[in-house]
């Protein structure tokens, strides 16, 4: 039978068990450097960051594969030799330091807050005001999808005003009232609906004769609008 007295012994041994674990786990925290916390671009990720890091290394010889958006293992070398040019530790991932030193920078996606909403919407209605609604929706996966993209500015804000982005910004469109299908496409792109599939342009072919936008591959038309890459 188990005394009161082996209780206590095995409360107190298992009690020291817990604070020496914690303070040990603590230690281990609190040494995770910045470059090796959780991010998305490291081995066996995908996505529009690693294409950006891939893109940068290409572009400084580093990277002599195609620029897929999958994170293998020659990008993962191509990242420890990069980190081994700049003095970073070479851990094959490309986390905040690494980043920094290839000059991206990538925004995240805003929450569907009102102000949001209401700034989205104003966007949408002035450049796709009388267009069908999937096709309202698309331009505003468009301007969510340049805050992803390291070519464009990483806020809402910022992408919309960005100089020389919309006209509609600037020839009273974006200031006239919003229509309330505007209001519902903002929502829907935000909660993440995107009928472009990732396109960070768009442009009717009959307004403008622009060769740069001309040039990029069209994804999808929708109502008046060409939406590309």
């Amino acid at each position: 039978m188990i005394s009161k007295q082996h209780i206590k012994v095995f409360f107190k041994v298992f009690l020291l068990s817990l604070v020496i674990l914690g303070g040990t786990a603590a230690a281990v925290f609190s040494n995770i450097s910045p470059e090796t916390s959780p991010t998305i671009s490291q081995y066996g990720s995908r996505g529009k960051e690693v294409k950006a890091v891939q893109q940068a290394l290409k572009d400084r010889g580093l990277f002599n594969s195609d620029v897929t958006g999958y994170y293998g293992p020659i990008t993962e070398a191509a990242v420890k030799r990069f980190q081994k040019q700049q003095g970073i530790s070479q851990t094959g991932i490309a986390g905040p330091a690494t980043l920094k030193a290839l000059g991206i920078s990538i925004g995240a996606l805003p929450a569907a807050t009102e102000a949001n909403i209401s700034l989205l919407a104003r966007i949408i209605s002035a450049e796709a005001r009388g267009e069908p609604y999937e096709g309202q929706v698309a331009v505003g996966a468009v301007i969510l999808n340049r805050i992803e993209h390291p070519s464009f500015p990483d806020t809402l804000s910022g992408v919309i005003f960005q100089k020389g982005a919309f006209t509609a910004v600037t020839d009273g469109q974006f200031d006239k009232p919003v229509s309330d299908s505007a209001y519902s496409a903002a929502r829907d792109a935000l909660n993440g609906w995107d009928p472009t599939g990732g396109c960070i342009y768009y442009y009717n072919p009959k307004k403008t004769s622009n060769k740069f936008i001309w040039s990029r591959p069209v994804v999808i038309t929708i109502g008046d609008h060409r939406f590309c890459m």
